[in-house]
């Protein structure tokens, strides 16, 4: 897929951009202008190997202030990421034998860290229907005497389906009869939308804390994804076990990424209530925009900027003289007729969808949906067998 749009924009062509999962603008000012004085007064050296004093301090304010919970500077772990938090976890607690639970549909990382610690990912399907989200009855089927954690992810990449307070507690009131751990990645629980609610579960089960991480960074509420600037908030046993993994792999975080990171979590937050304001009308866009095209459905999602559709019905059409399939089908078909590039949803553990990122301007939604229902519908008017997007 990166080589077909790689290839396209060589030739000049305009993609749109609905695949990459990263807001399009720039981080605050405040947060360039820290970076800047962390330069010119000399952040350049290593620093401790799980983050500096101030960073470690700034990620227990703000989780008070953002989840309503206050954990110590020693149960933080800062990172080269999210990603690279779920790593070190990976390395410090899975093992051959265990098994580690994960919902479906998955981040692609999740199953394949546990694997290549020689550990089973145990994959537990969930249904649109359901808003792709676990139940408390599928997750105590999950567990076994080998279950070594369970990973959340809400709001979810890739459905953006969040779980509600009532849902979380249901899950860790399963938790509470067996012994493993819970790790919850929180990376996108700024960006929720309507009324919605985000309780984190550590708040919720506080008396589970003692075997609870929860993940999370500057990355994606702050535009800071190629800073790389991410935490996990563990036990302090844990966290020094991360320590001594991280030790041995990357060391330190950017130092420089580091400080301004202090600045986003300790700067003004208005700008970030705007943007995600912009987050929930780009939402509705592109929602509104996929259910207008013949043959795809789409849940309007809960949280992050990602919209999972339903393009089943699009199956039968024909592409250069091949019948669409599989969602990877229709989206290099999306991508050579429209334009427009996104993730097929076989690759989360969901086969028949796909992921379209909204973080984009309006604009650009509203450009890229005109071009894909153009496609569609040119593509039902030539179906040879004369059928309607009804009838699919």
């Amino acid at each position: 897929m990166n080589a077909r749009v790689l290839e396209l924009k060589a030739r000049g062509v305009d993609v749109f951009a609905f695949g990459v999962g990263e807001p399009d603008f720039e981080p605050p000012q405040h947060v360039l202008d820290a970076a800047k004085r962390a330069i010119d007064t000399g952040a350049s050296k290593y620093t401790a190997v799980t983050g500096i004093p101030a960073l470690k301090q700034a990620i227990c304010e703000a989780t008070e202030k953002m989840r309503g919970w206050r954990p110590g500077p020693e149960n933080v772990c800062v990172s080269v990421g999210a990603k690279h938090a779920l790593f070190n976890l990976a390395v410090a607690l899975y093992e051959p034998g265990d098994e580690v639970v994960i919902p479906k549909p998955y981040w692609v990382t999740y199953p394949e860290q546990v694997r290549m610690m020689g550990a089973t990912p145990v994959l537990v399907d969930t249904r649109e229907e359901d808003g792709w989200k676990m139940s408390a009855d599928q997750l105590a089927a999950a567990l076994s005497p080998r279950t070594k954690a369970v990973i959340l992810c809400t709001p979810s990449n890739p459905t953006g389906a969040a779980y509600t307070e009532a849902e979380t507690r249901a899950l860790v009131d399963v938790l509470r009869r067996h012994d493993c751990w819970l790790i919850v990645d929180e990376i996108y629980a700024e960006l929720v939308y309507d009324a919605f609610r985000f309780a984190s579960a550590a708040v919720i089960a506080p008396d589970l804390r003692g075997r609870m991480v929860i993940v999370d960074g500057v990355a994606k509420t702050f535009a800071m994804t190629g800073w790389r600037i991410g935490w996990s908030i563990a036990p302090s046993a844990l966290t020094k076990a991360l320590d001594l993994v991280q030790g041995q792999s990357t060391s330190n975080a950017t130092a420089v990424a580091q400080h301004a990171a202090v600045a986003a979590l300790r700067g003004p937050m208005e700008e970030m209530a705007a943007r995600r304001a912009l987050f929930e009308r780009r939402r509705n866009a592109m929602v509104a925009g996929l259910e207008a095209i013949p043959g795809v459905r789409c849940r309007k999602p809960e949280g992050a900027f990602y919209a999972f559709a339903d393009v089943r019905g699009l199956y039968g059409l024909e592409h250069d003289g091949k019948v669409l399939q599989t969602d990877e089908d229709v989206v290099f078909w999306l991508l050579d007729k429209a334009h427009v590039a996104a993730v097929p949803g076989s690759g989360f553990g969901a086969p028949g969808y796909v992921r379209f990122s909204y973080a984009a301007s309006e604009e650009r939604i509203a450009a890229g949906i005109v071009a894909m229902r153009g496609v569609v519908e040119a593509a039902w008017r030539e179906d040879r067998t004369g059928r309607t997007a009804k009838q699919r």
